[in-house]
């Protein structure tokens, strides 16, 4: 389990607990469903990143909701992957690329649904931008209607490993990719993709 969820996880625990111990038992059991939810949701499984050179990995577990060029028709377009999670999914950002941390920013905003096209300019957000072996690729973490919290726990002029762990997004979110034009894109709309796992694209000439 992630250490963010520790919280989400004893405090429910312990007033299930509690009230067991003063004979509440409908509260206890509701406390305790709470608590096994929260565990669930923070789980931190072990992911094995494939060691080919060129790739580049799917920043986050869920189905990907946008797939192509930002700018249709346009060869030189970067390509935008958009991956929706939802409370169900596994809530941990992975690095898609191994690099360093060139810039970050973030940005308050809304909450709206993540799956809206306002929602990558409106919503609460964390932008990364992550260069290494010539290719500088942009993660941005987006709030979803649910979640209320944006984690990242690398700051700039951090290195990262290729499918490394940098943060989360609680409760419902969306993950943004943004590529160079010079890749061949391997994922569909309505993909399934796991993070630091799954191939999101490749790198021409590799």
């Amino acid at each position: 389990m992630v250490r963010d969820g520790i919280p989400y996880v004893f405090v429910p625990l312990g007033l299930a607990v509690l009230a067991f111990l003063i004979g509440y038992w409908p509260v206890a059991i509701a406390f305790l469903a709470v608590a096994a939810f929260m565990a669930y949701f923070f789980r931190d499984p072990r992911r094995y990143p494939p060691t080919e050179p060129g790739l580049i990995l799917a920043p986050a577990d869920g189905r990907v909701t946008l797939a192509g060029p930002v700018t249709p028709g346009d060869a030189d377009s970067a390509v935008l992957v958009s991956i929706f999670l939802s409370p169900l999914d596994v809530h941990i950002n992975r690095s898609p690329v191994a690099g360093k941390i060139t810039d970050m920013k973030y940005s308050k905003g809304r909450f709206l649904i993540a799956t809206s096209d306002q929602a990558s300019l409106l919503n609460e957000q964390n932008s990364l931008t992550i260069t290494g072996n010539g290719l500088t690729v942009g993660c941005k973490q987006i709030a979803g209607i649910l979640a209320r919290r944006i984690v990242c726990w690398k700051k700039v002029g951090d290195d990262m490993a290729l499918g490394e762990r940098f943060g989360m997004i609680k409760f419902g979110s969306r993950t943004d990719l943004l590529m160079p034009s010079e890749i061949d894109l391997l994922v569909k709309v309505g993909t399934r993709v796991r993070g630091g796992e799954t191939i999101i694209a490749r790198l021409r000439n590799q």
